[in-house]
């Protein structure tokens, strides 16, 4: 599979006394309950701005330096008042040149549960990304090029901040566990600059919800791929009623599963039952991902 995928630098948020993440921390709130969230960026080196995709805000809260004239220099913070007028699953990112900010992980999930939302058994959240690595590697001092958007070069795919066989790590990966018969809900986003069409392995789900919309119950049906373009929002749901097993997960552009020139890795992750986490071949995937049984 080959890996571990490490990038000597990349730019991270991190909330209250909780440990920097890339993706960012999910940010969940109810439906009517608005949200404070502050920049605070005193210890920085450089500008930053906070853009919450979907939800209906005022101006000065939109986080785009170039058309409200608010950015978050190095050595301040500033407020943003968020409200919780969308239900569903949203996107927040820097966008002071977002081009390189985002390419260096300052991307994460906003979540707005409805009124009466109705948990699933099992709820997974996961953002997809690929990567130029020559970003994170210039950044770190570590590569001598001229950064330019327009020649962007994918070489790296991440389910959650982790490229293949770490994504199947229980702890700190992003497999998705279930027992036979549970309800599982997955709100897959999009955090890169390609469409990832994300299948599942012999498991049939629909597509609830979309960049903050219910999708009609008579606009359902049965599918096991969605193509997730880049800020998209997709809300899938299945019943976990194959045989007991484990199924992949993962983008069906094959070349994003890959690790260099190792195959599989990548955009890619599984599902997992429970009652098969004790036999043989498990253990070797957990040998792969860095995880000791």
């Amino acid at each position: 599979m080959g890996g571990p995928v490490e990038f000597p630098r990349v730019w991270a948020w991190q909330a209250d006394d909780n440990d920097p993440s890339v993706p960012g921390p999910i940010l969940r709130t109810t439906e009517g309950n608005a949200m404070e969230v502050t920049l605070d960026n005193t210890d920085g080196r450089r500008p930053h701005t906070i853009h919450f995709h979907g939800v209906r805000k005022t101006w000065k809260n939109d986080g785009v330096p170039t058309t409200t004239g608010i950015q978050v220099p190095a050595g301040e913070k500033h407020t943003y008042k968020i409200p919780a007028n969308v239900p569903g699953t949203h996107f927040y990112h820097c966008h002071f040149q977002t081009h390189r900010h985002i390419d260096m992980g300052m991307y994460g999930i906003f979540r707005v549960d409805p009124e009466g939302y109705e948990p699933a058994d099992r709820e997974y959240f996961m953002t997809v990304k690929d990567w130029d690595s020559r970003v994170p590697r210039k950044w770190a001092g570590n590569a001598d090029f001229t950064y330019d958007a327009a020649s962007r070069n994918p070489d790296v795919f991440t389910v959650n901040g982790k490229s293949a066989p770490r994504t199947l790590h229980p702890e700190e990966g992003a497999p998705i566990i279930v027992d036979e018969g549970d309800s599982v809900r997955i709100h897959l986003v999009n955090g890169g600059y390609m469409s990832h069409p994300m299948h599942i392995h012999n498991h049939r789900f629909q597509r609830v919800e979309k960049d903050g919309g219910t999708i009609p119950e008579a606009a359902r049906h049965d599918m096991d791929v969605t193509n997730v373009a880049p800020a998209e929002r997709h809300t899938i749901e299945f019943t976990a009623d194959a045989d007991p097993g484990i199924y992949l997960m993962h983008c069906h552009k094959v070349n994003h599963v890959m690790n260099g020139t190792f195959y599989p890795g990548g955009m890619l992750t599984g599902v997992v039952y429970r009652s098969v986490m004790d036999t043989d071949i498990f253990n070797q995937l957990m040998e792969y991902a860095g995880y000791s049984t």
